[in-house]
């Protein structure tokens, strides 16, 4: 799922129980932080049960389905049941182990439990006919663990009490009081009026405020400005733009440019591309830059380009429209999305000037480009210092103040404006 990926939401099983699977055949989508996906069969076989339900969260490594795999399976023997789990790109162990058969089992009154639901049952002493009672959420209102958990709990709150003996003077009986724990306050729901609309977070959305939340309370965040004259980028743009959709059929846009700036500071300054894991700094010799892209639902997502550092303009320009393209089609893949150690956010698009981005964890820093504007600026020569029009641009660079100081956060957001600044109008596309 991604080598950051640390746990999936399960959306839909494209499978039952019950149903043959060819290898590599889709079983179920996932959804994580950054991308819905269809996840494959490793093995032929059938689909004898399902561990995790629709809805269900699950953590990277942990099983989600039996399957009985055929006679020609590799590593494992006829009719044997193996067990599937999430894994992520980091997972060195197969996803595919050997796994004890399980089965259903139904209650007199025709109910069906899980080998786990019944498991844990048994533990906590639970009769079939209590069982029976216990509302399911899951598919055709089966009991889940989540579900066994949630009563259990409830179980316990009620049946926890307390046996204080009172002692009195001259009386040879002891009174026993016996005091319930007070229930949970219920908060009271919130009164609107009609004039107020209330919008639920989608997944994605809910996905978005809790990375941001995290990276705020993760990394210290200070954002240093410069100030860019991009003129030069600006004519070269207009110079080409024409011919370079005759020729490829696309737009040519001024993120490349940006990209390409961005990369070669980053081999500058190697310690703007790193993470930091405990008390280790981890300096990244691949430079994947990640690019901020809006969808049309509202909600952002971050494509990466790898190895930014080894592309002409001509290739940064094909891969940011190939990537933005398929990232509003929601046809990006976890690779597309896996592995960067910069992100730069093009936030001129939206006509905004300067902005305080937040940092993509683990990484330590993150860029946002400005809308490009004309102003009046001073305009140094061998003769003598002019006023002129020129194109300027806001840079604004966040860094992890952990091991990013001023110096270095600023020297780099520095070098970035230089190489902007600087750029030959007669590089060729």
């Amino acid at each position: 799922m991604g080598e950051s990926v640390m746990e999936g939401t399960i959306l839909n099983w494209l499978k039952k129980p019950g149903d043959r699977i060819a290898q590599d055949e889709a079983v179920l989508e996932v959804a994580t932080d950054k991308v819905d996906t269809e996840i494959p069969s490793m093995y032929a076989g059938v689909l004898k049960e399902i561990l995790a339900e629709v809805g269900q969260v699950v953590q990277i490594g942990k099983p989600i389905a039996l399957i009985e795999i055929e006679d020609n399976a590799p590593a494992a023997s006829v009719s044997q049941p193996t067990q599937t789990t999430m894994a992520s790109e980091q997972t060195a162990a197969p996803a595919v182990t050997a796994a004890p058969a399980a089965e259903e089992k139904a209650s007199p009154s025709g109910r069906f439990y899980s080998p786990l639901v019944l498991n844990m049952a048994r533990t906590e002493n639970i009769s079939m006919q209590e069982l029976d009672r216990i509302p399911g959420t899951g598919k055709d209102g089966r009991v889940t663990k989540n579900d066994m958990i949630a009563y259990l709990e409830q179980r316990k709150q009620q049946a926890s009490v307390e046996d204080t003996p009172v002692a009195q003077p001259n009386v040879v009986e002891k009174t026993v009081v016996r005091k319930e724990r007070p229930l949970e306050q219920v908060k009271p729901a919130t009164s609107v009026s009609g004039n107020v609309e209330i919008i639920e977070m989608d997944r994605m959305r809910k996905m978005i405020a809790q990375r941001m939340v995290e990276s705020k309370r993760i990394s210290p965040h200070v954002t240093s400005f410069v100030e860019a004259d991009v003129t030069n980028v600006v004519n070269w743009r207009n110079a080409n733009v024409r011919s370079f959709k005759e020729r490829e059929g696309q737009t040519l846009t001024y993120t490349p440019v940006f990209l390409w700036a961005v990369a070669k500071a980053l081999r500058d300054f190697p310690m703007i591309n790193a993470s930091v894991e405990g008390d280790n700094i981890i300096v990244k010799k691949d430079i994947n830059i990640g690019m901020a892209v809006a969808l049309p639902s509202g909600n952002l997502i971050v494509p990466v380009i790898k190895n930014a550092d080894q592309l002409n303009l001509r290739g940064m320009a094909y891969r940011v429209n190939d990537l933005a393209k398929r990232a509003r089609e929601n046809k990006l893949t976890p690779d597309d999305l896996s592995g960067g150690t910069y992100t730069v956010s093009n936030i001129g698009s939206f006509g905004n000037m300067l902005g305080t981005p937040i940092i993509m964890q683990p990484q330590v820093a993150i860029l946002s480009v400005g809308a490009i504007v004309k102003k009046p600026a001073v305009i140094e020569t061998e003769h003598g210092d002019f006023i002129g029009i020129r194109h300027m641009m806001f840079l604004s660079h966040s860094y992890d103040h952990r091991i990013v100081d001023g110096a270095l956060g600023g020297m780099f957001v520095r070098r970035v404006a230089d190489y902007l600044e600087k750029f030959d109008v007669k590089t060729e596309l």
